[in-house]
């Protein structure tokens, strides 16, 4: 058992007085060790909450910096941080908040080379990222690595959110096999995003990533949630595995990593 300090018996005292939380529960989260990949608009409310809740070890994975443009969503991010690295400014973020979170960056844009790397030390793998070859490739890794991995991405009005459990449910493959065709992607600077809608996403994704360290109640697992910030509406689409999926169908095509051209540098 983590004998814990006073400050930090206070500091985690609204956890701890949870029955489904606890100092054993807490004791876990100290321990624990999360990847957030992408440290921008879902990543930024998505590591506040993670680093507030006492994730023993938080890796944050982003090669871009501030831009001015960014300061409408990111929140972890000021006026003071345009043009340094994210990460370096998260890390920042995190700190400020509490001594108990070790913060690990990585200024390396996500590839087939250094993936298996990256996540294999880690319990948890969070996908805040923001163009879909990232996606696919995180979603193979986690996959071929037994990675528990929690994702979300965020469109104009619209947000969505589920868990990944490799060989207990379908993978981001399931819902959709491979990426889309360029010219269905719409125009980067055409799209838009509102300012808090990675705000609820990124937040669900903590609380996704949480009770999978605590093992507690139910996750997305097998459920994609689905919402809509314009009609303030939440709706769940059931996800089952698909037999002809080409990663963890019957008859599985993709069998190595695969680095998908970039059809979109969008921003969440």
């Amino acid at each position: 058992m983590l004998d814990f300090t006073e400050e930090q018996i206070k500091r985690y005292a609204r956890h701890i007085i949870l029955p489904e939380v606890g100092g054993e529960g807490q004791e876990k989260l100290l321990s624990s060790k999360v990847l957030l990949i992408g440290a921008g608009g879902l990543g930024a409310p998505c590591g506040l909450y993670l680093g507030a809740a006492g994730i023993g070890t938080l890796g944050i994975a982003d090669f871009d910096t501030v831009d001015l443009s960014n300061l409408q969503r990111q929140i972890w991010h000021g006026n003071k941080d345009v043009g340094r690295y994210k990460v370096d400014s998260a890390k920042d973020s995190i700190e400020r908040i509490t001594p108990d979170v070790k913060v690990i960056t990585y200024k390396e844009k996500i590839s087939s080379d250094n993936i298996q790397e990256l996540i294999k030390d880690y319990d948890v793998v969070i996908d805040a990222t923001d163009n879909f070859p990232t996606r696919y490739l995180i979603n193979d890794a986690c996959h071929f690595y037994g990675k528990p991995l929690v994702y979300g991405s965020i469109f104009r009005f619209d947000g969505q959110a589920t868990v990944f459990l490799p060989d207990k449910g379908p993978c981001y493959r399931c819902l959709f096999p491979s990426p889309p065709p360029a010219g269905l992607v719409p125009s980067c600077q055409e799209a838009g995003v509102l300012g808090v809608l990675p705000g609820v996403i990124g937040a669900i994704q903590a609380n996704e990533a949480i009770k999978i360290i605590l093992g507690v109640g139910t996750t997305l697992n097998g459920r994609l949630l689905i919402y809509d910030a314009l009609d303030m509406k939440f709706t769940e689409m059931k996800l089952r595995q698909d037999r002809t999926c080409p990663l963890c169908g019957e008859n599985p095509t993709v069998v190595d990593l695969i680095e998908y051209e970039e059809l979109c540098e969008f921003k969440a």
